[in-house]
């Protein structure tokens, strides 16, 4: 997930905001389907209920061609479980070529990797 800092609804980003999220997202995907075991990245906005910009990001496994479409978070809870391990280092893995192509720093807590 992706979220802004401060409080922000997607409708309050300046055009400037919105471009730069707009290019963020694009390398987030570019890198979460870079990795070899995902076919897909798929973008979400949801969030009803609370003005406070997150975006979802949901990756399709290689393999899982059913899950095509936009029912893939739906299918999120009957997928195999995704390792502990594999998560970290996958996450790490996006966060250092987000790093690299985009720009920012790593800012590691418990089980987020903040960029």
């Amino acid at each position: 997930m992706l979220y802004s800092r401060d409080h922000y609804d997607m409708a309050d980003l300046s055009d400037e905001m919105a471009a730069a999220l707009g290019v963020l997202t694009t390398h987030i995907v570019r890198h979460v389907q870079a990795l070899p075991h995902i076919s897909r990245a798929h973008v979400y906005r949801i969030g009803d209920g609370a003005a406070h910009l997150h975006i979802w990001f949901f990756a399709r496994p290689e393999g899982q061609a059913q899950l095509y479409g936009s029912w893939l978070p739906v299918w999120d809870d009957l997928l195999p479980e995704y390792p502990a391990d594999v998560a970290s280092a996958d996450a790490a893995a996006v966060a250092d070529e987000l790093v690299t192509s985009y720009g920012g720093r790593h800012s590691a807590t418990d089980e987020q990797t903040h960029v």
